[in-house]
């Protein structure tokens, strides 16, 4: 599953991340699990994290042993909602290096 349409407008690597959580659902993942998941160097992955977590785009979970990253609700697309066909930017995005 892919995060809400809206919320593609953003770095190629923040963009994997919420995708990552948003298909986890709401047991979210580790930061281990998302270093597996997305393809990027764990520098690439903290930043994207920081930025999710300023805009409000994910929740950290530290009630348990591992510290575990969920997806905001309004990320997580409502059932039987299309899932985003790739723009002309996205395509961009993949191709160019930002």
């Amino acid at each position: 599953m892919k995060a809400r349409r809206a919320y593609r407008n953003r770095r190629e690597v923040e963009v994997a991340v919420l995708d990552a959580l948003v298909d986890r659902g709401a047991e979210g993942m580790t930061v281990l699990e998302l270093r597996t998941a997305v393809d990027a160097d764990i520098d690439r992955i903290e930043s994207a994290l920081t930025e999710l977590k300023r805009d409000g785009l994910i929740a950290v979970d530290n009630s348990k042993e591992d510290t575990v990253i969920k997806p905001d609700d309004r990320v997580i697309p409502e059932p039987g909602e299309e899932p985003p066909e790739p723009s002309i930017l996205d395509e961009l995005r993949k191709r160019l290096p930002f």
